[in-house]
């Protein structure tokens, strides 16, 4: 189960954050986990998202592991309201920055395809 949280807006709106095992599969593939934030009306709808671009068995339990306030800065600047970053490893914080999740999502595809 994902680690996870998420934290309600003034406006009604609802920031989500979820620490994923990375579909791109450890560190030869890539990240060995990733901090994924999504901008959303509700809970419903983040997790909607994140399964409408592939990562179908994402569910959020609880708030353990809620966005910080420069988590929701950045997701809330982002045009598309969906980020990622490499997960911090035992709580220590790595100076990454947030990454369109389009890259995610081509970085798998790219490790994905079979050799020819």
């Amino acid at each position: 189960m994902a680690a996870g949280g998420f934290c309600k807006l003034p406006n009604g709106t609802v920031v989500v954050a979820l620490n994923l095992p990375s579909p791109a599969g450890g560190p030869a593939g890539g990240p060995a986990g990733v901090r994924v934030l999504v901008h959303a009306h509700n809970r419903a709808r983040a997790l909607t998202r994140l399964r409408n671009l592939g990562l179908r068995a994402v569910y959020l339990r609880g708030n353990a592991a809620p966005p910080t306030p420069d988590e929701i800065t950045a997701v809330l600047h982002h045009p598309d309201g969906l980020i990622w970053r490499t997960a911090p490893d035992n709580g220590v914080t790595v100076n990454e920055l947030w990454r369109p999740i389009r890259a995610l999502l081509r970085r798998t595809a790219v490790v994905q395809q079979p050799a020819r």
